[in-house]
């Protein structure tokens, strides 16, 4: 197989695709994973590309031993990923916490699907409390990354390894059989050092040097307290400088918002155009980072916006997280379908208008009152 191009061209390709070039564009050499809807294009591609390139593929027997091969190749200094969807992520959560506890960088891909229990192979985002709260057992995170294009799916693969090692932590990419299956035109990133940079923590031999132990293991309760408030000083670092989202407000002047990420925000954005067309000024805040969440662009947007809309493929998760992020200063309204049902752009922007008459009526009032 001929690798696709890397000199600046946009090709058509399947997300999934995309993502597995990205990856092994950024160095990644290492992949372990299991086959499941709808995610298994991932692996199938990372199987023909690794062996070209130099790199090892695995398909293991279980999500359980993917996740401990992840473990033990990322504590070897590896650049290393894997990738599952929803059941097969819940088989991996304690594996992730191990990582997390051993502060060791790795990349996990979750193209999520409807829930609870083995529930359906179409799109959803009912897995965002699981990758946001950290998903296994103790006091950690993960940084967690949505993309909503193809391109972006192929650029977060860069960006996730450059995060992991930055912060030596686990980072999660989310998506669901919508990105990942549909095709669109990207621009690959260019080819990275195929070497990962110095890692003196790693398990590499112990040649003129102590040995490095990697472990999450911790009897004395003084040292692992010791060891959560590092993680937690950690993860403040995190939350102060990697907050990301798109804010999409094409005349400066919304007075509502829509927020949404991934899939629902490519259907929040036609929702946002219905709405306009109708009058109504409305915006998008798209989160790109679901963790570390982006608070602070809600602060920004405080001075103008009477409300905001939650928009989710799941019953209501995310919209906690801008609930707290807006802190009872402005209504935070939720419309979300689930079980793979996706929402009409019209039904969204039905329920912008019964907003909008709600929250600036009184605006208006008020205003006619003061003249």
């Amino acid at each position: 197989m001929t690798s696709p191009s890397g000199d600046g061209r946009r090709l058509l390709m399947k997300g999934l695709e995309a993502m597995g070039e990205a990856a092994i564009r950024a160095g990644c050499r290492y992949f372990f994973g299991y086959p499941i809807t709808p995610q298994s294009e991932l692996p199938e591609y990372m199987a023909r590309r690794l062996p070209e390139v130099g790199g090892v593929f695995l398909q293991a027997e279980s999500e359980v031993a993917a996740i401990n091969m992840v473990y033990g190749a990322a504590g070897a200094g590896g650049r290393v990923m894997t990738s599952s969807s929803s059941p097969g992520i819940s088989l991996k959560q304690e594996g992730i916490s191990y990582i997390a506890g051993a502060e060791l960088p790795c990349v996990i891909v979750n193209m999520m699907r409807g829930g609870p229990g083995l529930g359906g192979i179409h799109p959803s985002q009912a897995d965002y409390f699981q990758a946001t709260r950290g998903g296994g057992h103790g006091d950690y995170r993960l940084i967690v990354l949505a993309p909503a294009s193809v391109q972006e799916l192929a650029d977060s693969m860069v960006d996730a390894f450059e995060l992991a090692e930055r912060y030596r932590i686990p980072v999660m990419v989310v998506g669901d059989g919508l990105l990942g299956q549909m095709m669109e035109p990207v621009v690959l990133p260019p080819e990275r050092p195929v070497e990962p940079p110095h890692r003196p923590w790693a398990t590499t031999g112990a040649r003129g040097r102590p040995p490095n132990v990697i472990n999450s293991f911790c009897l004395d309760p003084a040292e692992l307290e010791a060891h959560n408030l590092r993680l937690q000083q950690k993860h403040r670092a995190i939350e102060q400088a990697e907050q990301r989202a798109v804010v999409e407000d094409p005349d400066g002047r919304s007075r509502l918002f829509l927020v949404a990420y991934g899939t629902a925000a490519r259907i929040a954005r036609a929702a946002m155009r219905t709405a306009r067309r109708a009058g109504i000024p409305v915006g998008l805040v798209r989160p790109v980072t679901l963790w570390p969440f982006p608070r602070s662009t809600f602060d920004g947007l405080m001075d103008r916006a009477l409300g905001f809309l939650t928009v989710e493929l799941s019953l209501g998760q995310m919209v906690e997280d801008v609930r707290l992020a807006v802190e009872g200063r402005r209504p935070v309204l939720f419309y979300g379908r689930t079980g793979g049902m996706l929402p009409e752009p019209e039904e969204i922007a039905v329920r912008l208008e019964s907003m909008w008459q709600q929250l600036a009526a009184p605006t208006a009032t008020a205003s006619q009152t003061r003249g």
